[in-house]
């Protein structure tokens, strides 16, 4: 929630730490402490305020597949553990939670504004516990990078093929968003709630019908040519404060 200098970092083999919060291993779990201020966020707050709390992420599958998200492999990404619990406790801030959670990681060698225009990602879980995972980007230079899986709670991924799209409603600040579905059923995919919403990037919780399932869904889009605007980037230190 914050940005800091590099004097603010600390990492071992098994933590990594930015100023106040941080990330741990224990065990098989991952933990983070977090310790942040968080800005404005009109009408329901209206003032910065202190937001303090631990997540434990506990995963049930591993997966150990790498994938491609563009062409050239510039843009990398790991659906680590797609199956997991995860349990948040707040000491300041609002309640407590728990639930089924996911941990992936992303890592590149160019921005992202510079190889996408669009994305949407979506991960959800089926009636019998096996996750659902889909990544349609579309590429700076026109092309499709498409990934759809099914993955087991023994960690086994299943390819698929990827599922019909349709527009879905846009946010306050008009980004594009799409909604993927079975052959025939578009009208099931809709928006259930947004919950992030921004100039560049939202997230939603999204239900549709898959491989032959209802099912709810957390859809995120992103727009790199939203995010490559000056005007965007002038205005993340305002969401995202900036401390040495």
């Amino acid at each position: 929630m914050t940005e800091r200098g590099r004097g603010s970092m600390r990492r071992d083999a098994t933590s990594f730490q930015v100023g106040p919060s941080g990330i741990r291993r224990d065990g098989s779990d991952i933990i983070v402490d977090f310790d942040e201020i968080s800005v404005p966020r009109p009408p329901a707050h209206l003032l910065p305020r202190r937001i303090k709390g631990t997540i434990r992420f506990s995963p049930d599958a591993v997966t150990p597949q790498v994938f491609d998200i563009d062409q050239d492999g510039r843009h990398r990404w790991w659906p680590v553990s797609p199956i997991g619990r995860i349990r948040l406790e707040m000491e300041t801030g609002a309640e407590g939670w728990s639930g089924h959670g996911y941990m992936d990681s992303n890592w590149g060698t160019e921005p992202l504004e510079e190889g996408f225009k669009l994305w949407d990602w979506a991960r959800g879980l089926t009636p019998d516990g096996d996750a659902v995972i889909l990544y349609d980007a579309i590429r700076k230079d026109g092309g499709h990078g498409q990934i759809a899986l099914r993955i087991s709670r023994d960690g086994a991924v299943h390819p698929f093929e990827m599922p019909e799209k349709t527009a879905l409603s846009k946010g306050f600040w008009g980004v594009p968003r799409s909604g993927h579905h079975d052959q025939g059923s578009e009208a099931t995919a809709r928006v259930v709630r947004t919950l992030e919403d921004g100039p560049f990037y939202t997230r939603s919780i999204m239900a549709t019908r898959l491989l032959g399932e209802d099912i709810e869904l957390m859809h995120e889009s992103l727009s790199g040519d939203r995010f490559a605007s000056p005007v965007v980037k002038a205005m993340l230190p305002f969401r995202m404060p900036r401390r040495r």
